[in-house]
């Protein structure tokens, strides 16, 4: 496949694609969040302004800055002041526990670090004090040797550190932008599901493109508003919400933390005519008891969903242009994405359209391409493919062909028309007596039974079949069942071995395990699951 020339397409720059928007839309509102509602031109001149800041501070191209902040205007100009100087953003997670952000700073040699003081009653001034002393006398410090400069939004601003706000008021020359599209715009910290976490190095050919063809299947148009609460600090956040709203001239419309109330006020009141989430965040809006009070004017949605969940958000919230998308963090993210024009059948059975000019492969266990609907592991090469982790050859060439196949570890399928269906996370999968079961299909299954807001499965340890499922469930209000009336009802509607053997009815998942972005942590709810079925592992 010849390499497709993406320099005719779009902007492959945050500067470029910034300064595009600008010309075209520049009294569009380019963002509203906390901090206020800033214009493409009016967040030209703050990244202008924050640049100058930064390189008075002694940000250089090529250096790595640590950003922590919550979902606001000031971690968009920030982010975009830091990719216009060619130098590196690393988005901090705001729900680390100081050791998670401590191993982050350390392995991504962060130089700057530009925090918040307190964001969601989390106070990270003390954080910091927890992981350096350094914070209240001097920097360097022997905790953070890499650490020279600590810049804080907010007004707990401790000794060794500068205030942003300060900085950010002083007069300063003016500094030209200076990104590269092969610059590395952001190193993304995965989840770390089986070692500490790595540091992917996504560069600005990588993440721009992406925002732009996922804009433009999703069907993002200049003065369109979309609302996105996925975390800036996520991929989700950056190129699928900032990124694709900059390259459409969209306004992006987003909140320090998703609550779903708050939520449905926001797309209401601002019009919004778009919206981004995963199946939680989805299911959340659904069963809110302000939804039937809501006059919202969706047209469409980006949802990581079961196709259960993508019928509802059609037909309960009008976003009938919903398509649906598969990607990882390694991808930048997007790998594959239905396209708001397609049938609606098409996109409700998330049949995706592989991104143009990106490759994908199905590899069987034997090392083989896959035949047509023959699941195997999702291989991917192309422009959306990462330059590799930061400071980590091994698992670098692990992860990566000589020849640019990127292993995703995901399963799927491709169709004879080329089509890919994501099947789930590899690790994920439970082998029930042979039989490998998909928990999302038992999941999109459970989500057809109207008393149940939200199933969760994972799989137990069993001495006659290996494994089997278990699912824990969350009922809509006023609903009552009991978990062997759920069983009873799933045997009507699926395979024998895909019935889950147990069932949990639950409160809520953030007790047992969610991610900021809104996502069940899997491994901590099947520890769970172990816990509860009394299986000592």
């Amino acid at each position: 496949m010849t390499a497709l020339d993406l320099k005719p397409i779009c902007p492959l720059t945050l500067s470029a694609a910034l300064q595009r928007s600008t010309t075209i839309a520049p009294d569009v509102e380019a963002i509203v969040a906390t901090g206020g509602r800033l214009t493409f031109g009016e967040l030209q001149d703050k990244v202008a302004a924050a640049r100058a800041a930064l390189f008075a501070a002694g940000v250089r191209k090529g250096d790595r800055v640590g950003l922590c902040l919550g979902n606001s205007t000031d971690w968009v100009v920030i982010f975009f002041a830091i990719g216009s100087l060619g130098a590196v953003t690393v988005p901090v997670n705001t729900r680390f526990v100081a050791s998670e952000m401590a191993y982050a700073l350390k392995q991504s040699r962060v130089t700057t670090l530009i925090t918040c003081d307190r964001f969601l009653k989390i106070d990270f001034i003390a954080m910091l004090r927890s992981i350096f002393a350094g914070i209240d006398a001097t920097l360097p410090h022997e905790a953070l040797p890499d650490l020279k400069r600590v810049l804080v939004v907010g007004d707990d601003v401790p000794a060794a550190a500068q205030s942003w706000r300060d900085l950010c008021t002083k007069p300063l020359a003016p500094v030209a932008p200076c990104d590269e599209p092969d610059d590395v715009l952001l190193i993304q910290y995965t989840s770390g599901t089986t070692s500490f976490p790595k540091g992917v190095l996504l560069r600005h050919r990588n993440m721009l493109p992406n925002g732009f063809f996922s804009g433009l299947r999703m069907g993002l148009r200049p003065g369109d508003r979309f609302h996105s609460a996925r975390p800036f600090f996520h991929v989700a956040g950056t190129t699928l919400s900032i990124l694709s709203c900059l390259q459409h001239c969209t306004t992006l419309v987003s909140m320090d933390r998703f609550e779903p109330g708050e939520a449905l006020r926001l797309i209401e009141a601002e019009r919004c005519t778009h919206f981004s989430g995963n199946d939680t965040m989805a299911l959340m809006l659904l069963t809110h008891p302000d939804l039937p009070s809501r006059k919202l004017n969706l047209r469409g949605a980006w949802l990581a969903a079961s196709p259960t969940i993508v019928r509802r958000v059609i037909d309960e919230l009008g976003a009938r242009e919903c398509v649906v998308g598969y990607g990882l963090s390694e991808a930048s993210p997007n790998v594959s994405q239905s396209c708001w024009w397609e049938p609606e059948d098409i996109r409700v059975s998330a049949a995706m359209r592989i991104q143009t000019g990106v490759e994908v492969r199905i590899r069987t266990a034997d090392v083989r391409d896959a035949g047509p609907d023959e699941p195997g592991e999702i291989q991917v090469r192309g422009w959306n493919i990462m330059k590799g982790y930061f400071d980590k050859p091994e698992e670098t060439a692990a992860a990566l062909s000589p020849d640019g196949w990127l292993a995703t570890g995901d399963l799927g399928a491709l169709d004879a028309s080329g089509r890919l269906r994501f099947m789930g996370r590899a690790k994920d999968i439970v082998r029930v007596g042979g039989e490998n079961v998909s928990p999302a299909d038992v999941e999109n299954v459970l989500h057809q039974n109207r008393l149940i807001r939200q199933a969760a499965v994972v799989g137990l340890p069993d001495e006659r079949l290996v494994e089997v499922t278990a699912a824990f469930v969350i009922l809509n209000e006023g609903c009552n069942t009991t978990p062997s009336e759920i069983i009873d009802w799933a045997k009507k509607e699926m395979a024998g071995f895909k019935v889950p053997r147990h069932v949990w009815i639950v409160e809520d998942f953030e007790s047992i395990g969610m991610t900021a972005s809104s996502k069940i942590q899997k491994k901590q709810l099947a520890a769970h699951a172990r816990k509860l079925a009394g299986i000592e592992v």
